[in-house]
């Protein structure tokens, strides 16, 4: 089985595949520090709990935080006994190259969501993947991704704005009941859940009408069902798109090595 992994800038995912669905998935926090056998133990543990077989023969990494990737080298090494496939690194192809400025680094969660997301939909499509940070990744017609947008992420706002000012507690993000708070919580929860509908139509509008085609709106991440309730602002929701992205890519080096 291919065990997939993608490591945010705050949860790190573990999910099964068996060549037709995900079996088993898992989330813990990201931490640099965390040893190939701690995570040895938290996932063996969490497979028996699942019933599911520790049968893993491939692994495909996808990590926003660098200093995570050689403690998850380790663990399938010593464990798996098999090297991974790291997205971002020379050995690992993608379908298709990205199309960016010449030196510039793109992120491999927005590589693997492009992929998934051509995979799925085809090409002339605005990703909006909210996470530690907001992006917005553009897939041309032929999947390529060639460029984007990064806004702050919406609990990174929330905790920023806590911090900033004293006396604003920490809130849930939530659809208020009116955009008119009468207290300081629903001010703050209108004030987030409004901006981010209005930082998404305009981005999107913004990036339509720089692009040469029709475009469609994938939204995944956490909360894209949350602020989907505000207006229409996605064409679909994709919860699963970044695991979906990394068996495509994986697929992909398996036939062209």
């Amino acid at each position: 089985m291919l065990l997939c992994i993608d490591c945010g800038n705050t949860n790190t995912v573990f999910s099964v595949w068996n060549g037709a669905e995900f079996v088993a998935t898992f989330r813990t926090a990201t931490e640099h520090q965390r040893t190939a056998d701690q995570y040895w133990v938290w996932f063996t543990q969490l497979m028996e709990y699942r019933g599911v077989p520790v049968e893993i023969d491939e692994v495909i990494v996808s990590s926003t935080v660098p200093r995570v990737v050689f403690n998850l080298r380790v663990l399938c090494d010593r464990y798996f006994d098999t090297r991974p496939y790291v997205v971002g690194r020379p050995d690992c192809l993608l379908p298709v190259a990205p199309r960016v400025d010449e030196g510039t680094q793109v992120g491999p969660d927005r590589l693997v969501n492009s992929a998934a997301a051509f995979d799925r939909y085809g090409g002339d499509i605005i990703v909006v993947d909210f996470g530690t940070a907001t992006t917005f990744d553009v897939v041309a017609g032929d999947g390529a991704y060639v460029g984007g947008v990064i806004a702050p992420g919406v609990n990174l706002s929330l905790e920023a704005l806590h911090m900033a000012a004293a006396a604003l507690p920490h809130v849930d993000v939530t659809k208020p009941q009116k955009v008119i708070g009468t207290n300081t919580v629903e001010c703050m929860q209108s004030g987030v859940f409004w901006g981010y509908v209005g930082l998404v139509q305009t981005i999107c509008t913004r990036i339509k009408g720089e692009y040469d085609a029709p475009m469609r709106v994938l939204g995944t991440g956490g909360l894209a069902s949350l602020f989907a309730q505000g207006e229409a602002l996605f064409d679909a929701i994709e919860e699963d798109l970044t695991m979906h992205g990394l068996t495509v890519i994986h697929r992909f080096n398996k036939e062209n090595q």
